[in-house]
């Protein structure tokens, strides 16, 4: 059970920024809420937290991060209901993936007041933030550093855990194009593919900028011995329904373990849908495609939510899929996990917290 943090020390602006919120053009990560939550590690210990005005920071030239990506960082999103309730969904579980990903890098776990507790009061000041057309939500980004001002390689002592939200529209505004990628590597076993770790990301840049230049939105990773078996795109976990079965690699130390990804699984298991999660070679999914027996494909992640994918090109075969208005798995699961997160539909699994 989470304690709440009482009287979170809080400076609000003294004018908001709201009316730069275009509710007709909401672009991801373009625009940032009124205030953020702050909280600094020194000492072995956190200090209380406050919520203060939206800022740039103030750092050292010589600030940990910067130099050895001790970073790390989670993604959460608020909803309203219809009655104009704030609701966030499942954080939780991205409080404990945030300290596996913090034991992994050497960096000290958040408690649950401080990350649930802390981003509910936050997301309470800065309501009328979160958008309220369908497929817009807050999005919100946890996130810790190494703030010591040392350049020599060690593990740092002081950290800073922060809390900013920013409105958000569809993070693919239609189906996408992937690349299946056997040239470069995203995670080896012993590294820290299951982490949000901000390094995995930079890694991954240079190879998706070249595939954005032949046309792709992303790239599907595969295995880094064979490039044999697909692990995950890099906004999102995947699934292939195939024969009528949905199919998702297995988490592992690879693959990070998705909360939009469970969510799915819970709701297609529910529905009868028989869902597999075990090794997927890239050449088990061509020749279910080459069969017809490959009907759906999407990805699922808290920025992108449950995201059709149109088209997937491995070597030389470009396997298009049909329309996605004749998928049924798909198109059911976007409009159930939605009605979920706008309150719609009455929460049956306990995701839903209530700024």
């Amino acid at each position: 059970m989470s304690v709440a943090i009482t009287g979170i020390k809080t400076n609000k602006v003294s004018q908001s920024r709201i009316q730069q919120l275009d509710h007709n053009n909401i672009q991801f990560g373009k625009l940032y809420s009124d205030h953020m939550l702050v909280a600094h590690y020194e000492n072995g210990k956190w200090a209380a937290p406050e919520i203060v005005p939206f800022a740039n920071m103030n750092l050292s030239p010589a600030t940990t991060f910067f130099h050895y990506g001790q970073a790390i960082f989670e993604g959460v999103k608020a909803y309203k209901d219809p009655n104009g309730n704030p609701l966030i969904f499942r954080p939780q579980d991205n409080w404990k993936r945030m300290n596996r990903s913090a034991v992994r890098m050497a960096m000290p776990e958040v408690s649950e007041a401080l990350f649930v507790e802390g981003m509910k009061e936050l997301i309470a000041l800065d309501k009328d933030w979160i958008p309220t057309a369908d497929g817009t939500s807050l999005y919100i980004r946890p996130f810790m550093m190494a703030t010591d001002e040392f350049i020599g390689v060690k593990p740092a002592e002081k950290f800073t855990f922060m809390i900013i939200t920013s409105p958000a529209g569809p993070y693919y505004a239609k189906p996408v194009k992937i690349f299946v990628q056997d040239d470069y590597v995203r995670a080896f076993p012993g590294g820290i593919g299951f982490t949000k770790a901000a390094g995995n990301y930079g890694a991954s840049m240079y190879p998706t900028m070249k595939i954005k230049e032949m046309g792709y939105d992303q790239i599907l990773w595969t295995d880094g011995f064979e490039h044999k078996y697909v692990q995950e795109i890099g906004t999102m976990n995947v699934f292939f329904v195939i024969d009528g079965k949905a199919i998702t690699p297995n988490t592992s130390d690879t693959i990070l373990a998705g909360v939009s990804r469970d969510s799915v699984i819970i709701l297609l298991r529910e529905k009868g849908i028989t869902v597999e999660e075990r090794p997927l070679s890239i050449d088990e999914i061509v020749a279910a495609w080459k069969n017809g027996k490959l009907t759906e494909a999407f990805g699922t992640g808290t920025a992108a939510s449950v995201a059709p994918i149109a088209e997937l090109t491995y070597k030389e075969n470009h396997i298009i899929l049909p329309p996605v208005e004749e998928w049924k798995l798909t198109n059911w699961l976007k409009q159930e996990l939605g009605d979920i997160r706008y309150g719609r539909k009455p929460d049956t699994h306990g995701w839903i917290n209530k700024a």
